[in-house]
């Protein structure tokens, strides 16, 4: 066999054929196969069939597993050694080649390579197709086609008759199949194989697990919930199985980590999941998406009756106190409801659906649950609606500065105004911040809007300085979150706005008793570049005296809510004096929000307050608007003149 060539068909041509040209190495040398493309005629190809003496077969093998095969042509050398006719063979799998006495370890052997792609010889007993044994030597070759990519096995049989000699295998080191030392050694390999595929079956087990399941819940995991979802809602297309989704989200989990520690905020998550394995039943499915939200897949039975009471279940049970370490805390749940029914268009909405309507629950105080409503959903499709128009009114640059007068007490002339944001609407008008900036909160459009209304702001005042009019400053609101923002100085530096020209107004300052690095290192950065720092809505509960002491504001602004009520209620005006006693006592300057008429006014002016501001100096004005009354009035928009002889006021602001 020494040099041995072999030359198959590939393609054909009318007067040539392209082959495959086949080198073996010689017996009992290592070596490759090669494999060689050439071009014959047609002629001489067609003796290969009849005159080679070595029968050849050739079968395409499955693109993942190379032990998978289909015989596609045999040359007639092949038809008198193993007996098969060649209708018998082509179009069957590979097992053909495989008589019912060729042993057990040899046969295993061809497989495990042919499943790794090797080129391989073998020699064995083997049955022909009548049952008779006779030695044979099989060579096994791999070939690939470039152009389509199949992958082919080309098996040249050579019959060694009935020579007593022990089967061989041209495999380095390989064993001899019959003696007894080989057979050992292979039965030893495949009891290592079959603990191996064990070990590996058991693997793959953990890791679908793995992949499946939520890690410290073990409930199912985001992943697995979505996979779950697609199933349910085609089997409510296919079968009109209705189900419910309850969306759950627990009230103060936060809080439990910030006074317990991530460890409870943990064991707390566990007890939650273990409450709601409780609470359903195994033809449910129970998720965790991700921090203290979990989501429920019910299957609607008889009636809704039996999710409300199971929402109605879960929000009581959690109202519960949990311990930790001795220690107990309340934290509750909220929970959306929505129902897929086979009549909507996109079953999977449902999720965002209970996710709606837990917001719902949420607004309404939290601790309860909520149905999804068809209102609801007309408010989600309003919003995100508004979401798509907040994108195009940033590239359009469509929100514009409006201005509220804020008035000196003592002089009467504006010594400020406030920047109110507008949505110039292309078709819904100027639209108030009330309607829009939480939307563009949750869209993280926050700071984007502020660089439109820094640069909106620097060119109204560089306007309002070439018309001669006198704006001394002018304040802008911001949010705790864009205080937190590093990049919140930078907007401030580069916005162009002189900073004794500008006060920051803090809202929401709830989160300022928990006050971290970067909102205290932007609050005394503001502060070396000789930004005022205001305080907004004192009094509502959301600012602290403790708040005040953090931050230290050079104005504090107290809430309309009191002022309002200076006039008409005497309990009112102790609480005004404390809040105002409080500013003064920590070197403040006070502004009286909500100012509305000449008695407010003049109340509030007495009491110690050294700003106003509010309706009655004018309601948040246009750029031009705030100019012309500027211009009319000189900048003195108030004139605290003696009562008149009647004891009611005299003048009224300009």
């Amino acid at each position: 066999m020494a040099g041995w060539k072999l030359q198959i068909f590939h393609k054909m041509h009318p007067h040539y054929r392209v082959i495959l040209n086949v080198r073996y190495p010689p017996d009992g040398i290592d070596g490759e196969t090669i494999v060689e493309i050439a071009v014959i005629p047609a002629q001489v190809f067609s003796q290969v069939e009849d005159k080679c003496s070595e029968g050849l077969v050739l079968a395409q093998a499955s693109e993942d597993d190379g032990a998978i095969m289909t015989i596609r042509w045999c040359n007639k050398a092949f038809t008198t050694i193993t007996g098969h006719d060649k209708s018998e063979v082509v179009g069957q799998r590979g097992i053909i080649l495989i008589g019912r006495d060729l042993e057990q370890g040899v046969h295993l052997h061809i497989i495990e390579k042919l499943m790794n792609w090797q080129n391989f010889c073998v020699k064995t007993l083997n049955n022909r197709k009548n049952g008779e044994l006779y030695w044979q030597r099989m060579n096994w070759s791999h070939l690939s086609d470039p152009e389509t990519g199949y992958h082919w096995w080309l098996c040249s049989i050579i019959d060694l008759g009935n020579e007593n000699t022990e089967p061989e295998r041209q495999i380095a080191n390989a064993p001899v199949a019959t003696s007894q030392d080989g057979h050992e050694k292979l039965v030893a390999r495949l009891d290592r194989l079959k603990k191996e595929n064990t070990r590996l079956y058991e693997l793959a087990k953990s890791v679908a697990r793995d992949a499946n399941e939520d890690a410290l819940t073990g409930l199912s995991n985001r992943r697995h919930f979505e996979i779950e979802l697609k199933t349910w809602v085609a089997d409510l297309s296919e079968n009109g199985t209705e189900f419910a989704a309850l969306y759950v989200d627990l009230d103060r989990f936060k809080f439990v980590n910030d006074t317990l520690g991530h460890d409870a905020g943990d064991r707390l998550l566990i007890a939650v999941a273990r409450l709601l394995r409780e609470l359903t039943s195994d033809t449910d499915l129970v998720a965790r998406l991700g921090g203290d939200e979990f989501i429920i897949l019910k299957p609607l039975v008889k009636s809704a009756l039996t999710i409300s009471g199971l929402a109605d279940e879960i929000v009581a049970r959690m109202q519960a106190p949990f311990s930790c370490d001795g220690k107990s805390t309340a934290c509750g749940a909220s929970v959306g409801v929505a129902l897929a029914k086979a009549s909507m268009d996109d079953p999977e909405q449902v999720v965002a659906d209970a996710d709606s309507a837990l917001y719902h629950a949420k607004s309404q105080g939290k601790g309860r649950w909520s149905f999804f409503t068809e209102e609801m959903r007309a408010r989600s499709i309003a919003t995100k609606k508004q979401a798509s128009d907040l994108l195009v009114a940033c590239e359009r640059r469509e929100f514009i500065p409006y201005f509220q007068p804020v008035i000196d007490a003592r002089t009467g002339r504006i010594a400020s105004a406030e920047m109110l944001v507008r949505w110039s609407h292309p078709t819904k008008g100027i639209l108030a911040p009330a309607l829009f900036l939480e939307t563009a909160a949750n869209m993280g459009l926050l700071k984007r809007i502020d660089e439109i209304i820094f640069s909106c702001v620097h060119g109204a005042l560089s306007r309002f300085d070439q018309a001669g009019v006198d704006l001394p400053r002018v304040a802008i609101n911001v949010s705790a979150a864009r205080v937190a923002d590093p990049s919140f100085i930078h907007d401030i530096k580069s916005s162009g706005i002189r900073p004794e020209r500008l006060t920051v107004e803090i809202l929401e300052s709830v989160f300022l008793d928990r006050m971290g690095d970067v909102v205290r290192w932007t609050i005394d950065e503001l502060d070396e570049l000789g930004v005022t720092i205001a305080l907004d809505d004192f009094g509502t509960g959301h600012a602290s005296v403790q708040g005040l002491l953090q931050i230290r504001p050079h104005i504090l602004k107290i809430d309309r809510h009191f002022i309002q009520l200076v006039v008409t209620d005497a309990e009112i005006k102790p609480l005004v004096a404390s809040i105002i006693g409080i500013g003064k006592s920590l070197g403040m300057s006070v502004v009286a929000e909500g100012v509305e008429t000449e008695a407010h006014a003049r109340i509030v002016k007495d009491m110690g307050c050294d700003y106003l501001q509010g309706f009655y100096f004018g309601k948040p004005m246009s750029e031009d608007d705030l100019c012309k009354r500027l211009v009319d009035t000189g900048g003195k928009f108030w004139s605290d003149e003696s009562r008149n002889e009647t004891g009611t006021l005299s003048r009224r602001a300009v």
